[in-house]
């Protein structure tokens, strides 16, 4: 993530600061997936059935499918991850997030800071 951040040139200060810039959204993808490599027994997978469709991640936990959304901005709405529980209605959906932890309906939201500590 730090290489990353260096080479798209967004500053230390930026992001301590909550600044919004280019490059947040891809930033923060790249923050959770290094936290939930080596977690579970496969690796997270990015999913795009078809165009203008697309899930931050998939993890398979044992048997159950998670569905996992990448937040790094105010800004949380998905159309493509509520497509995607409502047509396939997964046991657990999680959404990480700037906001502090929340269990809605059919998905919790997760602070950021926590992305490390899913499987508990």
């Amino acid at each position: 993530t730090g290489l990353l951040k260096h080479m798209a040139g967004v500053s230390n200060e930026s992001i301590i600061s909550g600044a919004d810039f280019q490059f947040k959204g891809p930033l923060t993808e790249n923050y959770v997936c290094q936290q939930l490599r080596g977690l579970f027994e496969v690796d997270a997978h990015y999913y795009s059935p078809v165009q203008n469709y697309e899930l931050d991640f998939i993890i398979q936990n044992e048997s159950q499918i998670i569905p996992i959304e990448c937040k790094g901005g105010k800004n949380i709405t998905s159309a493509s991850f509520k497509r995607y529980i409502k047509e396939n209605s997964p046991e657990q959906a999680v959404r990480y997030s700037l906001l502090p932890y929340k269990e809605q309906e059919n998905m919790v939201n997760i602070p950021l800071y926590y992305v490390g500590k899913i499987k508990k």
